[in-house]
């Protein structure tokens, strides 16, 4: 890192209010680099940049980029935009954002690097956490926000980072990679890697740049195929089955959000935990999360204490608010197999009716994915969907909500966000728990319904 950004004198950000721009931002302004950046909206991030002392333009142009010698953009840039193209145009060096974290990657001798289909951010979180709990002072880069360091990221001094690893479009591979983490494989992005079999090699060459280890999912068939013929690290399995190197025993579920179970290690008990989130699947992230930990040297006792302070990354399962008996939580789920989990958790507690209000994300996701979608919404009582969120593509599909919602029996939809808060609002009732689901703006559904319940009910 320190070789690629010698004599770099202005660094600027296209984008750096998303939740992975801003711990980038953190590591290389506590490491003395100047930077600047542009976002689209206003957002608690951006506030967050600002008191670091960054200066942010908001709305995007060609302007912003100024004498800026690497200019860094996220993928969900498209190619016409107006400030990245100046970029292109000005001479500077310009690198999309996974580049740029596989170049700080390489700064850190010890870069745990959690890679999956589902349940990166809540694993990246709790590991964090339990770092934190034994006082080191790490770096974290995390696709949400975690209470503990009060956002995405963190910037630390020490020689480990914690590290969310995305599989889009291969951006996992840029990582300098010691110990990889494989949470488990499963069908997305199919507008890019065409099938299973192509996804199951990339985890494969990532698990390869793994220098020291591999934490996988020995209950998954898939991950378990990615790491075949790997030899020369550590392999260390976990699942939830005894025929793992780590698993859990005794899982009790004292109430909706907090469960507790023994963390096993090949036959003997490491130690009894607790978590403060909802969900078996949550269990088997903690148990990733804890045998990682410990192959970190990290004490059982911080263990114990980082998962038992998790109280959840932000948009994961998050409480908005209750009114008139009305329970309102937003769930960053947006893959079939995360919806399934998110919902059959929700139906598993004590609440009267479970409503799914989901924002799909991206055309093509919906497209390939349309009957598995159909299906896993229909586990709620009541859905509600919302128009597509196309981000980086266009709709070359031709797809729309109202196809996933002809596949779902009972199932509504609308344009307009207003609307769809106002229909769940007249039609919830007591006792109900309302989930917005999805990775784009649909939390803003879940903070309207909570600001018109609440009129309703005071």
């Amino acid at each position: 890192m320190k070789d690629f950004l010698s004599g770099k004198k202005h660094i600027h950000f296209i984008g750096i209010g998303g939740s992975g721009m801003y711990p980038l931002a953190q590591i290389l302004h506590i490491n003395g680099y100047y930077l600047t950046g542009s976002d689209n909206n206003e957002t608690e991030t951006v506030e967050l940049v600002r008191k670091m002392g960054i200066e942010v333009q908001i709305g995007q142009c060609a302007e912003n980029i100024g004498d800026a010698d690497l200019i860094v953009y996220t993928a969900a840039i498209m190619d016409d935009n107006p400030e990245l193209i100046a970029a292109r145009q000005s001479g500077a060096e310009v690198i999309e954002r996974s580049v740029l974290l596989g170049l700080i990657t390489e700064h850190y001798s010890n870069a745990i690097c959690i890679s999956g289909t589902h349940g990166k951010t809540t694993t990246t979180s709790m590991l964090t956490q339990i770092f934190l709990a034994e006082n080191i002072d790490i770096s974290a880069v995390i696709g949400g926000k975690l209470k503990a360091i009060g956002g995405s990221g963190i910037a630390g001094k020490s020689n480990i980072l914690v590290c969310e690893a995305c599989e889009f479009q291969d951006h996992f591979l840029n990582l300098a990679v010691d110990v990889a983490v494989i949470l488990n494989v499963d069908e997305d992005h199919l507008d890019y890697f065409k099938n299973l079999d192509n996804i199951i090699k990339s985890f494969h060459k990532f698990s390869e740049n793994a220098t020291k280890a591999i934490v996988v999912n020995g209950d998954d068939s898939n991950s378990m195929k990615a790491v075949e013929g790997i030899s020369g690290k550590d392999i260390i399995t976990f699942g939830k089955n005894d025929t793992n190197d780590w698993y859990p025993v005794n899982i009790q579920h004292i109430d909706a959000m907090k469960t507790s179970f023994t963390i096993m290690n090949k036959g003997k008990a490491v130690c009894d935990a607790v978590i403060n989130v909802a969900g078996e699947h949550n269990v088997i992230n903690a148990v990733a999360a804890a045998c990682t930990a410990f192959y970190s040297g990290v004490s059982v006792e911080a263990i114990k204490k980082g998962l038992y302070d998790f109280t959840g990354a932000g948009r994961r399962f998050e409480k908005y608010g209750e009114y008139g008996g009305i329970t309102v939580v937003d769930d960053y789920a947006h893959h079939p197999a995360e919806i399934k989990a998110t919902l059959t958790t929700a139906k598993s507690m004590n609440f009267k009716r479970v409503w799914a209000v989901h924002q799909p994300f991206t055309y093509s996701r919906t497209y390939m994915l349309m009957d598995d979608f159909a299906e896993v919404l229909s586990i709620a009582d009541k859905t509600v969907l919302t128009e597509i969120m196309g981000s980086r593509e266009k709709n070359t599909f031709n797809v729309y909500a109202k196809d996933l919602c002809d596949r779902i029996k009972g199932a509504v939809w609308f344009k307009e966000f207003d609307e769809t808060a106002n229909y769940v609002c007249d039609n919830a009732e007591e006792g109900d728990l309302i989930i917005t689901l999805g990775c784009g703006d649909v939390y803003k559904v879940a903070r309207m319904i909570c600001e018109k319940l609440k009129k309703k009910f005071d």
